[in-house]
């Protein structure tokens, strides 16, 4: 703790100080947090509060969306090209679709902006110099703040022994990156950039970043197909689709076994195809890896008690140690109200709370990775790795060029409306992605 607060008090005198020629020195992972409901950003090196600042977030019709979102591309010149060019400054880009940070000489303690969050012109141009692309930014609704995690589910790196194959050499498949099929309008004046120098020196190698969520329909698609094709039953290249030969090789094991011959694809038709391939239960849970916004590992996990919701979670690791084996994980709860059709889709019937102490410890609790899977990603650990925990898998904004980006929804209160402009309102309001002000 002692090295800790040092390094936090070192990193505070550099922000007060706006002294950008020391921001080249700076090593170690920083976590951003934004509060809309105090208009605050907050800096925090592990669970110290190194730097604050007051903001200015989206105004009604043009809310800043919240969610776990990364540093996308930094400029330090920038114009809106839908905002009459107004200036954006120390642009810092969370959503190819149009949010960021940026300087702004109107930054009210209110909500004004049309959906980035603004900040004081001296504070943005301090905080440019000490971030990253990569670097991790939490936008929620209620101030939260990050506490240290022991959990035996959390990654540690692993001392290789030389001359010997290590698991990060194996091929795996590679992670679903779409980015939705719709048009966005954004106000970006320029394309999506090739890879940026960061500001900040970079430490031994760039953190990767990891994701547990629950398993999609083409995962579960994939291994059927694998499957199946094992077991003699030919179903084609496993592509994750339910196209003719698969529905062939469906109808020919259920032919096989006594099963309704309809082609489609069950749970129960997943149980008996697991159990024919010696492979115990279908697995419900997924965990990818991406480093340098590029995907290195997707493999099957686990989900006890599937029915309750894993919630919405976020953990950076700090002091990451190879020589040791160790790393200090801090993590913390992110509000996200599911709507009650992806509940539905997904079999969850119980909801989480993040206001709950140990919902994080008990989501972990729940997980179970297998020892193979741990250990490759072991084997990536370094001073940097963050894990998100979603029950909803990739969505939109996650895609070419982004880390695991989470877009979560502000859970609504039955015995209230929602507060929009000062008044209130009955109608729920969920977080959306707006253009760039």
């Amino acid at each position: 703790m002692k090295f800790r607060l040092a390094t936090g008090m070192s990193i505070l005198g550099l922000l007060l100080s706006c002294g950008t020629a020391l921001a080249g020195t700076l090593e170690g992972p920083l976590q951003i947090i934004v509060s809309k409901d105090l208009q605050e950003l907050k800096i925090y090196d592990g669970d110290v509060v190194v730097a604050t600042s007051h903001v200015s977030t989206g105004k009604a019709g043009h809310s800043t969306p919240t969610g776990i979102f990364s540093i996308l591309e930094k400029k330090r010149t920038h114009f809106s090209n839908l905002y009459d060019s107004a200036p954006m400054p120390f642009m810092q880009r969370l959503t190819w679709s149009g949010i960021a940070l940026h300087a702004s000489n109107s930054v009210p303690s209110y909500p004004a902006s049309h959906g980035c969050v603004r900040l004081p012109n001296d504070f943005a141009k301090t905080l440019f110099s000490v971030t990253r692309r990569g670097g991790h930014v939490l936008i929620t609704d209620r101030e939260i703040a990050p506490q240290e995690i022991v959990h035996a589910a959390l990654f540690k790196p692993v001392v290789v022994v030389p001359d010997t194959p290590i698991l990060s050499e194996a091929g795996l498949r590679p992670g679903l990156m779409e980015a939705g099929d719709k048009a966005v309008e954004v106000a970006m004046t320029d394309p999506k950039p090739e890879v940026l120098t960061p500001i900040v020196q970079k430490t031994e190698q760039d953190p990767i970043r990891i994701l547990i969520t629950r398993r999609g329909d083409r995962e579960m698609m994939i291994d059927l197909q694998t499957l199946l094709t094992s077991l003699g039953y030919d179903a084609g290249v496993a592509d994750g689709l339910h196209g003719k030969q698969t529905v062939i090789a469906i109808r020919a094991f259920q032919l096989a076994e006594g099963l309704n011959e309809d082609g489609m694809v069950t749970p129960e038709l997943l149980t008996a195809v697991y159990a024919k391939a010696g492979k115990g239960a279908p697995p419900n849970g997924q965990i990818l890896v991406r480093q340098k916004f590029k995907p290195l590992v997707e493999a099957a996990i686990t989900i006890r008690n599937p029915e309750i919701a894993l919630g919405t979670h976020f953990l950076l690791a700090r002091d990451v140690d190879s020589d040791k084996g160790k790393a200090d994980w801090f993590g913390m709860s992110v509000d996200n109200q599911l709507p009650s059709a992806t509940m539905k889709r997904l079999g969850i019937t119980t909801e989480a709370d993040a206001t709950q102490p140990d919902a994080l410890t008990k989501t972990l609790d729940r997980l179970d990775i297998p020892a193979d899977t741990r250990l490759r990603i072991s084997e990536l650990m370094g001073e940097g790795a963050s894990l998100s925990i979603s029950d909803t898998g990739l969505g939109p904004e996650t895609g070419d060029g982004t880390d695991f980006i989470t877009v979560t929804r502000k859970v609504q209160k039955a015995d209230a409306g929602a507060v929009e402009g000062g008044k209130k309102s009955k109608k729920k309001k969920k977080s959306s992605v707006t253009v760039i002000n």
